[in-house]
């Protein structure tokens, strides 16, 4: 028997239907992948729910995006350890969108793909009934945010629960770092910082050639583009805001008008050169919608990295986003976060010197006294056992058991699993709303900002 994404280069990618029907009619969840072209609409099927049909329709044109969505599900389907039993039902379409809402196959929409399109597919499927499921981001631009603000209003009518994939909370050293900073015995109080010093900083470093589930990625060419993609001052940097609200006022209601103030915003480029972007997409040459990008030496342009500072109920904060070509040997995305507390500073570092491994440390401040600090990492012990910290030269390093870091990838069945709670339930958290539009509205915003 061959295997789906085989059966589909063998009818030229037309429609095809299971070969075994595994539909699940007691699944009160079944999903539809709609025009899946980032590898994240595969790493949430990385594994099974309990609840979730089996079954999911795929609906998408024709193309590379498709064909290498298949071949990730099928990899994950074949594995010799804990394989998944998805049975891909796929639907090749050059409007999938208008195809999907006609069919009307499932009742949660998942959307990992062109970011240009996302806010239409948010939209439009909202409208149609269905609970949606997206990769961030949610809007690129101002008129996206626009829609999301609809989309919104009218999942609240309509009862559906609209969510974004916010993998990086569930990173056990961002975990920790939140978790002292609500102990006031090692932390204190969460200072004002101020511009040339905020009091939270977070930086994340990415890479345009990289490797997914042990093989290297073919990134598709308009990732290069950031009129589809989005710019990285809206793109990664959602993770980042969000990771400032849900630490420093977790599960408290941010209201963009009155708690945000942006200060600054600014992007800058990323050069790939053309064998670079051959490496990364398994294409000769730039596509026209690029060549606008390319520079007189024939380099292309990428407006990837960005920088915001702004206040949060007058708490500075800056997040930035750095995009490089490839990592360096044994290494990867990294990530870079200080909270500065008046007893102590919680910052996580990731690089050569950690192994490429995130590690936490304590930074002590005059005042801190460790008797004090070990009464409350006591109580972080009894909720993550086998944590432990060390002695080091700034104050002490926050041990972590290998067994919590998990690992990317994995962190996408884990916000999987919070999200069918909340479908279970049929509700989410009264901050989850409006503190994703705060977050959508400032990126937004400091993208217009740096246009200026």
């Amino acid at each position: 028997m061959m295997t789906l994404p085989t059966l589909l280069l063998a009818t030229s990618l037309l429609e095809v239907t299971a070969m075994h029907n595994r539909t699940d009619t007691s699944a009160p969840w079944r999903f539809i992948t709609l025009d899946p072209g980032h590898f994240h609409a595969a790493l949430v099927q990385k594994r099974m729910y309990p609840g979730v049909d089996p079954t999911v329709h795929v609906y998408a044109p024709a193309g590379d995006d498709l064909r290498l969505h298949l071949a990730r599900i099928d990899g994950y389907n074949t594995r010799k350890a804990d394989p998944t039993a998805w049975n891909e039902v796929v639907h090749a379409d050059s409007d999938p969108l208008q195809r999907m809402l006609r069919d009307r196959n499932g009742n949660v929409v998942m959307l990992a793909g062109n970011n240009r399109k996302k806010s239409e597919y948010i939209l439009r499927s909202v409208k149609a009934g269905y609970h949606v499921f997206a990769d961030k981001p949610m809007a690129i631009d101002a008129d996206g945010y626009r829609s999301l603000e609809k989309a919104f209003r009218i999942a609240r009518r309509k009862g559906r629960l609209l969510y974004d994939i916010m993998t990086e909370r569930y990173e056990i050293a961002t975990i920790l770092q939140r978790e002292l900073s609500r102990l006031p015995e090692a932390f204190g109080t969460l200072q004002q910082g101020s511009p040339a010093d905020p009091a939270i900083t977070k930086e994340s470093v990415h890479h345009f050639y990289k490797e997914v589930s042990g093989s290297p990625l073919q990134r598709p060419a308009w990732f290069y583009d950031v009129a589809q993609q989005g710019a990285g001052i809206v793109d990664v940097t959602t993770h980042l805001v969000d990771l400032v609200q849900w630490e420093a006022f977790p599960e408290q209601v941010i209201d963009y008008d009155r708690d945000v103030r942006i200060l600054g915003a600014r992007r800058w480029n990323t050069a790939v050169t053309l064998p670079q972007f051959a490496a990364s997409t398994s294409l000769k040459a730039f596509p026209d919608y690029l060549t606008p990008n390319v520079d007189a030496d024939g380099t292309l342009q990428v407006a990837a990295n960005g920088q915001i500072d702004y206040t949060l109920r007058g708490i500075h904060a800056r997040v930035s986003v750095i995009w490089n070509y490839r990592a360096e040997p044994g290494g990867g995305d990294t990530h870079f976060s200080v909270m500065r507390g008046s007893l102590s500073d919680l910052v996580i570092r990731q690089g050569r010197e950690t192994g490429f491994i995130p590690r936490l440390y304590i930074e002590r401040k005059p005042g801190l006294v460790e008797s004090d600090l070990r009464r409350a990492f006591a109580i972080l012990e009894k909720r993550y056992p086998g944590i432990a910290f060390a002695d080091n030269a700034k104050g002490w390093e926050v041990t972590i058991p290998a067994v919590y870091h998990n690992g990317h990838e994995a962190h996408f069945a884990q916000v999987t699993e919070k999200y069918l709670g909340y479908l279970k339930s049929g509700a989410m958290p009264a901050w989850e709303v409006p503190n994703m539009l705060a977050k959508y509205r400032l990126t937004t915003s400091a993208l217009a900002l740096s246009l200026q």
